[in-house]
């Protein structure tokens, strides 16, 4: 344990309790006496910290301070597990955040708590080495839009934009007033009041070539109102009307399937014959035949009968292409 480590510990020690023996601190900190005796010496002289020795009490304690002088650790202090959980989260956020747009701005922190945890460990080159993420199927944006937009969303302010709409291969120009940042499956999305259809929208950030951001505050649109209408249904593009898919997996499938989260509102149980129903709402049907086809045999739409055909016909369409060749 370092001593900076080793300070933490009595800190909160003393602060979570009346008092504490000297034996107590020796057990905990699993040192010896002459090293405590240094450190609490250390947080004496140098820190200021306010410990007296209570012989009525038998133990150590903070003495109440008056007056404007106040003590505190400087600085940032965590045990070597919460560094190691913060380093941790870091690392999952640099795959995450592909496009750097948080990485800069927590170098100093990762930086400090590095050296709070010692170096002798290399503790994050370990993290980089036993911890590997993949993120599959993540487009590329440009790093200067994703920074206007997260400061256009942060300061409430509106954004004209130039969008890519890939469908139909259009682009369009359009003010839009920021609500929320989303990532979901590898992609980060944008979701905005669109001034332009006079509705709420979702935008696929790498979809957006320009940016510009307006001195008009931003329309605010309350969470429960995004949430139904770009929430309650099934995928990123969800709308108002909602249908329910019935999906029956097989039972080698199953198992895999009962544990994954389609949707909050999803319902599922297993059948007698060991498959498993899964029920979920959706709205816009896209997104769900593809998620649904990425099953292939082990998966069947019971229900509602024209997504059934429509994925029937899908699946048809697809077997002509290799009947053909």
């Amino acid at each position: 344990m370092s001593i900076n480590e080793r300070i933490y510990q009595i800190d909160q020690l003393l602060n979570g309790r009346n008092f504490v023996t000297f034996q107590d601190l020796m057990e905990r900190l699993e040192v010896s006496k002459a090293t405590l005796k240094r450190d609490l010496a250390y947080m004496r002289d140098r820190l200021n910290a306010p410990i007296v020795f209570d012989r009525d009490l038998g133990g150590y304690r903070l003495e109440k301070q008056v007056g404007n002088i106040k003590y505190e650790l400087p600085g940032l202090w965590f045990n070597a597990d919460e560094i190691f959980a913060l380093l941790t989260m870091q690392h999952l956020l640099n795959n995450i955040d592909s496009g750097g747009i948080l990485s800069p701005h927590i170098k100093p922190l990762i930086s400090r708590l590095t050296e709070l945890l010692g170096s002798t460990n290399d503790p994050l080159d370990q993290l980089q080495k036993r911890i590997k993420l993949e993120t599959m199927g993540s487009r590329k944006f440009d790093l200067d839009h994703f920074q206007a937009i997260g400061s256009s969303l942060l300061k409430r302010k509106q954004m004209h934009i130039d969008y890519l709409g890939r469908g139909k291969n259009e682009l369009t120009s359009r003010d839009i007033s920021p609500q929320r940042l989303i990532y979901y499956k590898d992609n980060w999305y944008l979701d905005a009041y669109c001034h332009l259809k006079k509705d709420i929208r979702s935008f696929s950030v790498d979809a957006i070539q320009r940016v510009e951001i307006l001195e008009t505050k931003s329309i605010d649109v309350s969470e429960e109102k995004l949430n139904e209408e770009l929430g309650s249904g099934y995928g990123i593009f969800s709308g108002k009307t909602i249908k329910w898919v019935t999906l029956k997996f097989t039972a080698e499938r199953a198992r895999w399937v009962a544990q994954e989260k389609w949707h909050p509102k999803q319902e599922g149980q297993f059948l007698k014959d060991g498959s498993y129903q899964l029920k979920v709402p959706y709205s816009k049907e896209p997104e769900l035949i593809i998620d649904v086809m990425k099953y292939g045999p082990d998966v069947e739409v019971t229900a509602p009968e024209d997504l059934r055909k429509k994925i029937q016909a899908t699946l048809i369409k697809t077997l002509e292409k290799y009947e053909n060749r």
